[in-house]
This record gives structure tokens, sequence and C-alpha cells, in this order.
């Protein structure tokens, strides 16, 4: 393992690739996937006290749930990378943030250092740009035996990995390198396949063992070594639940179904699983002072059916990111670079539409005098947008005025002012 992380000569990405593959093919792994519970409220906060016992955690009482459940400080650190697979993860799950709990998303920091291996579906965020990280999934058994997509990615990359399957990210280069990925549950939890299959307690038998990978039983002591060093993972989530490996959409095609038809999955390259551009800052000079740049299904083919998506949004000093819904998304935002003034608005039932808020910092206004960047993960290949304003002032066409001036309990004049703006747009 030490030879395979720290041997001075440069290898390829072809060898990289190859020498996980026969790791991988050496493999026989089977899992099951279960997905989040949908919320039935407008928040379940997760009540870590309780002794009820539920799938899940039941739901603190609303009453008492403040702005800090919804809260959580640390990705901005850096994660220490000393051990052997030379990688660490820093997850923000449900047992970390309880206003989680039922969302059905969590976040991940993972900190590589130079020729560091480890884990799950990411957006690579480096501060140099000879930066790299080389990623890829194997599929399952019945998707024409076990096929490898991999990916060398730069800073601002996308790579997207469909839930359940075996993958891997490694740091080729001789720099330190930070990815922020996002997951599809509120606890996806992890499992090595070399921990699980070598390292159980107590271990299974070496005779099952060697049976199952078609080895010598010394043979499969030694395999452990090798599997060690590549220490793959599966996440395990789903909203909603696809029924294969990967549905990679068909834009070409004319057929009408909820969400997009699949593309032939021989035809299916690394490239559906991949998008460039997070990266680059986009153009906050609007009215708001902010531009949200969507990495969903749209512009990702391979996000079909697998229920996430990102955004990266850049404000100007004192943007905004205006009063909001995604009616099919949850949404989990850290700040990058920056800081924000957070916050959302409880429905009607919810003892009449509680405000919580949170300054957040290194989040939607941005009340300081610099630039902001956050990265937003929600929990749906198409979450949607509806910016309230937009939706309510200017909607094509417009809504009565007679309508809006008794549902916000104005006159017929001011309603009318309203609907005469240009409501910017600052969704690209």
């Amino acid at each position: 393992m030490e030879t395979v992380l720290r041997r001075t000569k440069r290898s390829s990405p072809d060898m990289a690739a190859k020498i996980l593959l026969i790791a991988l093919l050496a493999l026989a792994s089977s899992h099951a996937l279960a997905s989040d519970p949908s919320p039935l409220q407008d928040f379940c906060v997760a009540d870590m006290d309780s002794k009820v016992l539920v799938n899940g955690f039941v739901c603190k009482d609303p009453k008492v749930v403040k702005a800090e459940d919804f809260f959580f400080r640390g990705l901005d650190k850096a994660g220490d990378t000393g051990k052997k697979l030379g990688s660490n993860v820093t997850a923000v799950n449900v047992n970390k943030l309880a206003g989680l709990n039922t969302l059905g998303i969590s976040m991940v920091r993972i900190d590589y250092a130079p020729r560091g291996l480890n884990l799950p579906t990411l957006t690579p965020r480096h501060r140099d740009p000879h930066r790299q990280l080389f990623v890829g999934f194997v599929t399952s058994n019945s998707d024409n035996g076990n096929r490898l997509f991999t990916k060398m990615l730069k800073k601002g990359d996308v790579f997207v990995f469909p839930q359940g399957l075996i993958h891997f990210q490694f740091n080729p280069g001789y720099t330190n390198t930070v990815a922020i990925g996002a997951l599809s549950s509120q606890n996806p939890g992890t499992i090595t396949v070399a921990d699980a299959v070598f390292g159980s307690k107590p271990p299974i038998s070496d005779e099952v063992l060697a049976k199952a990978f078609q080895i010598a039983e010394m043979a499969a002591k030694i395999l452990l070594i090798a599997l060690l060093a590549m220490a793959s993972s599966l996440a395990m989530a789903s909203d909603p639940s696809p029924l294969q490996d990967f549905c990679v959409a068909d834009k070409a095609s004319k057929v009408l179904v909820n969400g997009f038809v699949c593309k032939d999955p021989m035809q299916v390259t690394a490239e559906d699983f991949f998008a460039m551009g997070l990266d680059k800052a986009g153009n906050t000079e609007n009215k708001v002072g902010s531009m949200v740049t969507a990495v969903n299904v749209n512009k990702l083919a391979g996000l079909n059916t697998l229920g996430i998506s990102m955004v990266r949004i850049d404000y100007a000093p004192r943007g905004l990111n205006p009063p909001h819904t995604h009616p099919r998304a949850t949404e989990i935002l850290t700040v990058i670079e920056g800081q924000l003034l957070v916050g959302f608005v409880t429905s009607n039932t919810d003892n009449g539409n509680r405000l919580f808020t949170k300054m957040l910092k290194k989040g939607d206004f941005n009340p300081g005098h610099t630039k902001t960047v956050a990265i937003g993960a929600l929990s749906s290949q198409n979450p949607g947008t509806i910016t309230i304003a937009n939706a309510v002032f200017g909607s094509k066409p417009p809504i009565s005025d007679d309508v809006l001036a008794k549902a916000f309990q104005v006159d017929k004049k001011t309603v009318d002012w309203l609907q005469a703006q240009f409501w910017a747009d600052n969704n690209n």
C-alpha cells in the first residue's frame, strides 16, 4: 500500500485506472438500497435525546426549534490527511446537523494529501490550477460486466457517482486537493469494501473469501493489501429510486416521461457524468447582485433519476439571492468565500411563518463589502426555483391587481407599480 501511494515515479491516469480496475473487478459484493423518509411537514429536527426508536430520529418539539438546529460550522477547516490513505472526510450529516432529519441530503468536505485516495459524489475545489482529482466508478454485475468510468477533474469540474456503485477518488498530483461532496441522504452511510470484506469482526472465514474471490486462501490474505490501498466505498441513498445503475438522460428522445428517458447504456461514456465551469464566477451585475450557476439534469445528463444537483452562487457586495422556493428539493449550502446572512420561513401551519436566520462565515444575503461565493446541493436532479417576487408580480399574463391588492392588503396603485417593474432573474 505504501508503495502504491508514495512511489516517486509518476504514473499516468491510464495506469492508475488499470490498477484500480484489477482490484475492483475482483469484488463480487452486493448491497440493498434504501431511501430517506419523505418529510410530511416543514421540518423534523432530530431529537437526539429521545429514547424512541424510529427510522432516523423522532422530531423535536417545533416550538423549541431554533436557527442553531439548521447550522453547522467547520467545513473551512482542513481535515487530517496524515493517514495511510492520505485523505480525510469531514461529514455534515444528521448526526452533526439535526435539522437535516427527513430532508434527504447531506454534505462532505474531502481533503487529499499528495497521492491521497478516498470516496463519494463531489465538486473539486482547488486553490492551485495544477491540482486535480482522478475519479471513477464501476457499474453492477448486471450492467454488461462491471464497466469502469473514469475522469480527470480540474478546478470547478463536477462528476456524478450514481447511487450504490463502487467508486473512488485519487489525487495523482504532488500538492493538496480539496473537494466538496453532496449526497442524497441525511445519513448516507459508507461501506469501505476492503474493510467490510477483510476487516469484519469477527473475520469472515478464509475459506469463504477464497471461494468468493476464486483464489487460494493465502492469496485472499494478499488481496487484502491491494484492496486496502484502494478503499472504494458505497454511498446508499435514493430520491427518486432508480431501477438500474444509471439512466443517463436521452435529450434527443421525443418520448415524454417524468424526467427523461434513458440513453442506451452501451452508448454511455464518462462524459455523461461530467460538467465543468463551477470555478468560473457568475455575472452579478444585475438588480439583485447575485448569480446562480446550476448543474442539474439539463446540463449534466448523468443526473437523471439520481435525485441530486448542485449550484454555485456568486454574490456582489450587498448582493441578495431573493426569497425563493425549490418545489422539488431541500437545499444545503456552504460558504466558500466571504460571509452570508441566510434564512428561511416556515409554512402557515407551523405556528405562523416563523423566520430562522443565521450569519454564515467563509452563504443568501451578503451583508459585507466583499464578494462572496457559496456552493449549494439540492435533493433533486431538477429542483426548480420559484422566486417569490418574480412569480407574484412578474407573471405572464399578470395576476389581477384586485387579487394582489387584497392578498397583500395594499392599494391597487402599489400593486400596479410593482407589476410595472423589471424583475431580474439571477438563475443561469
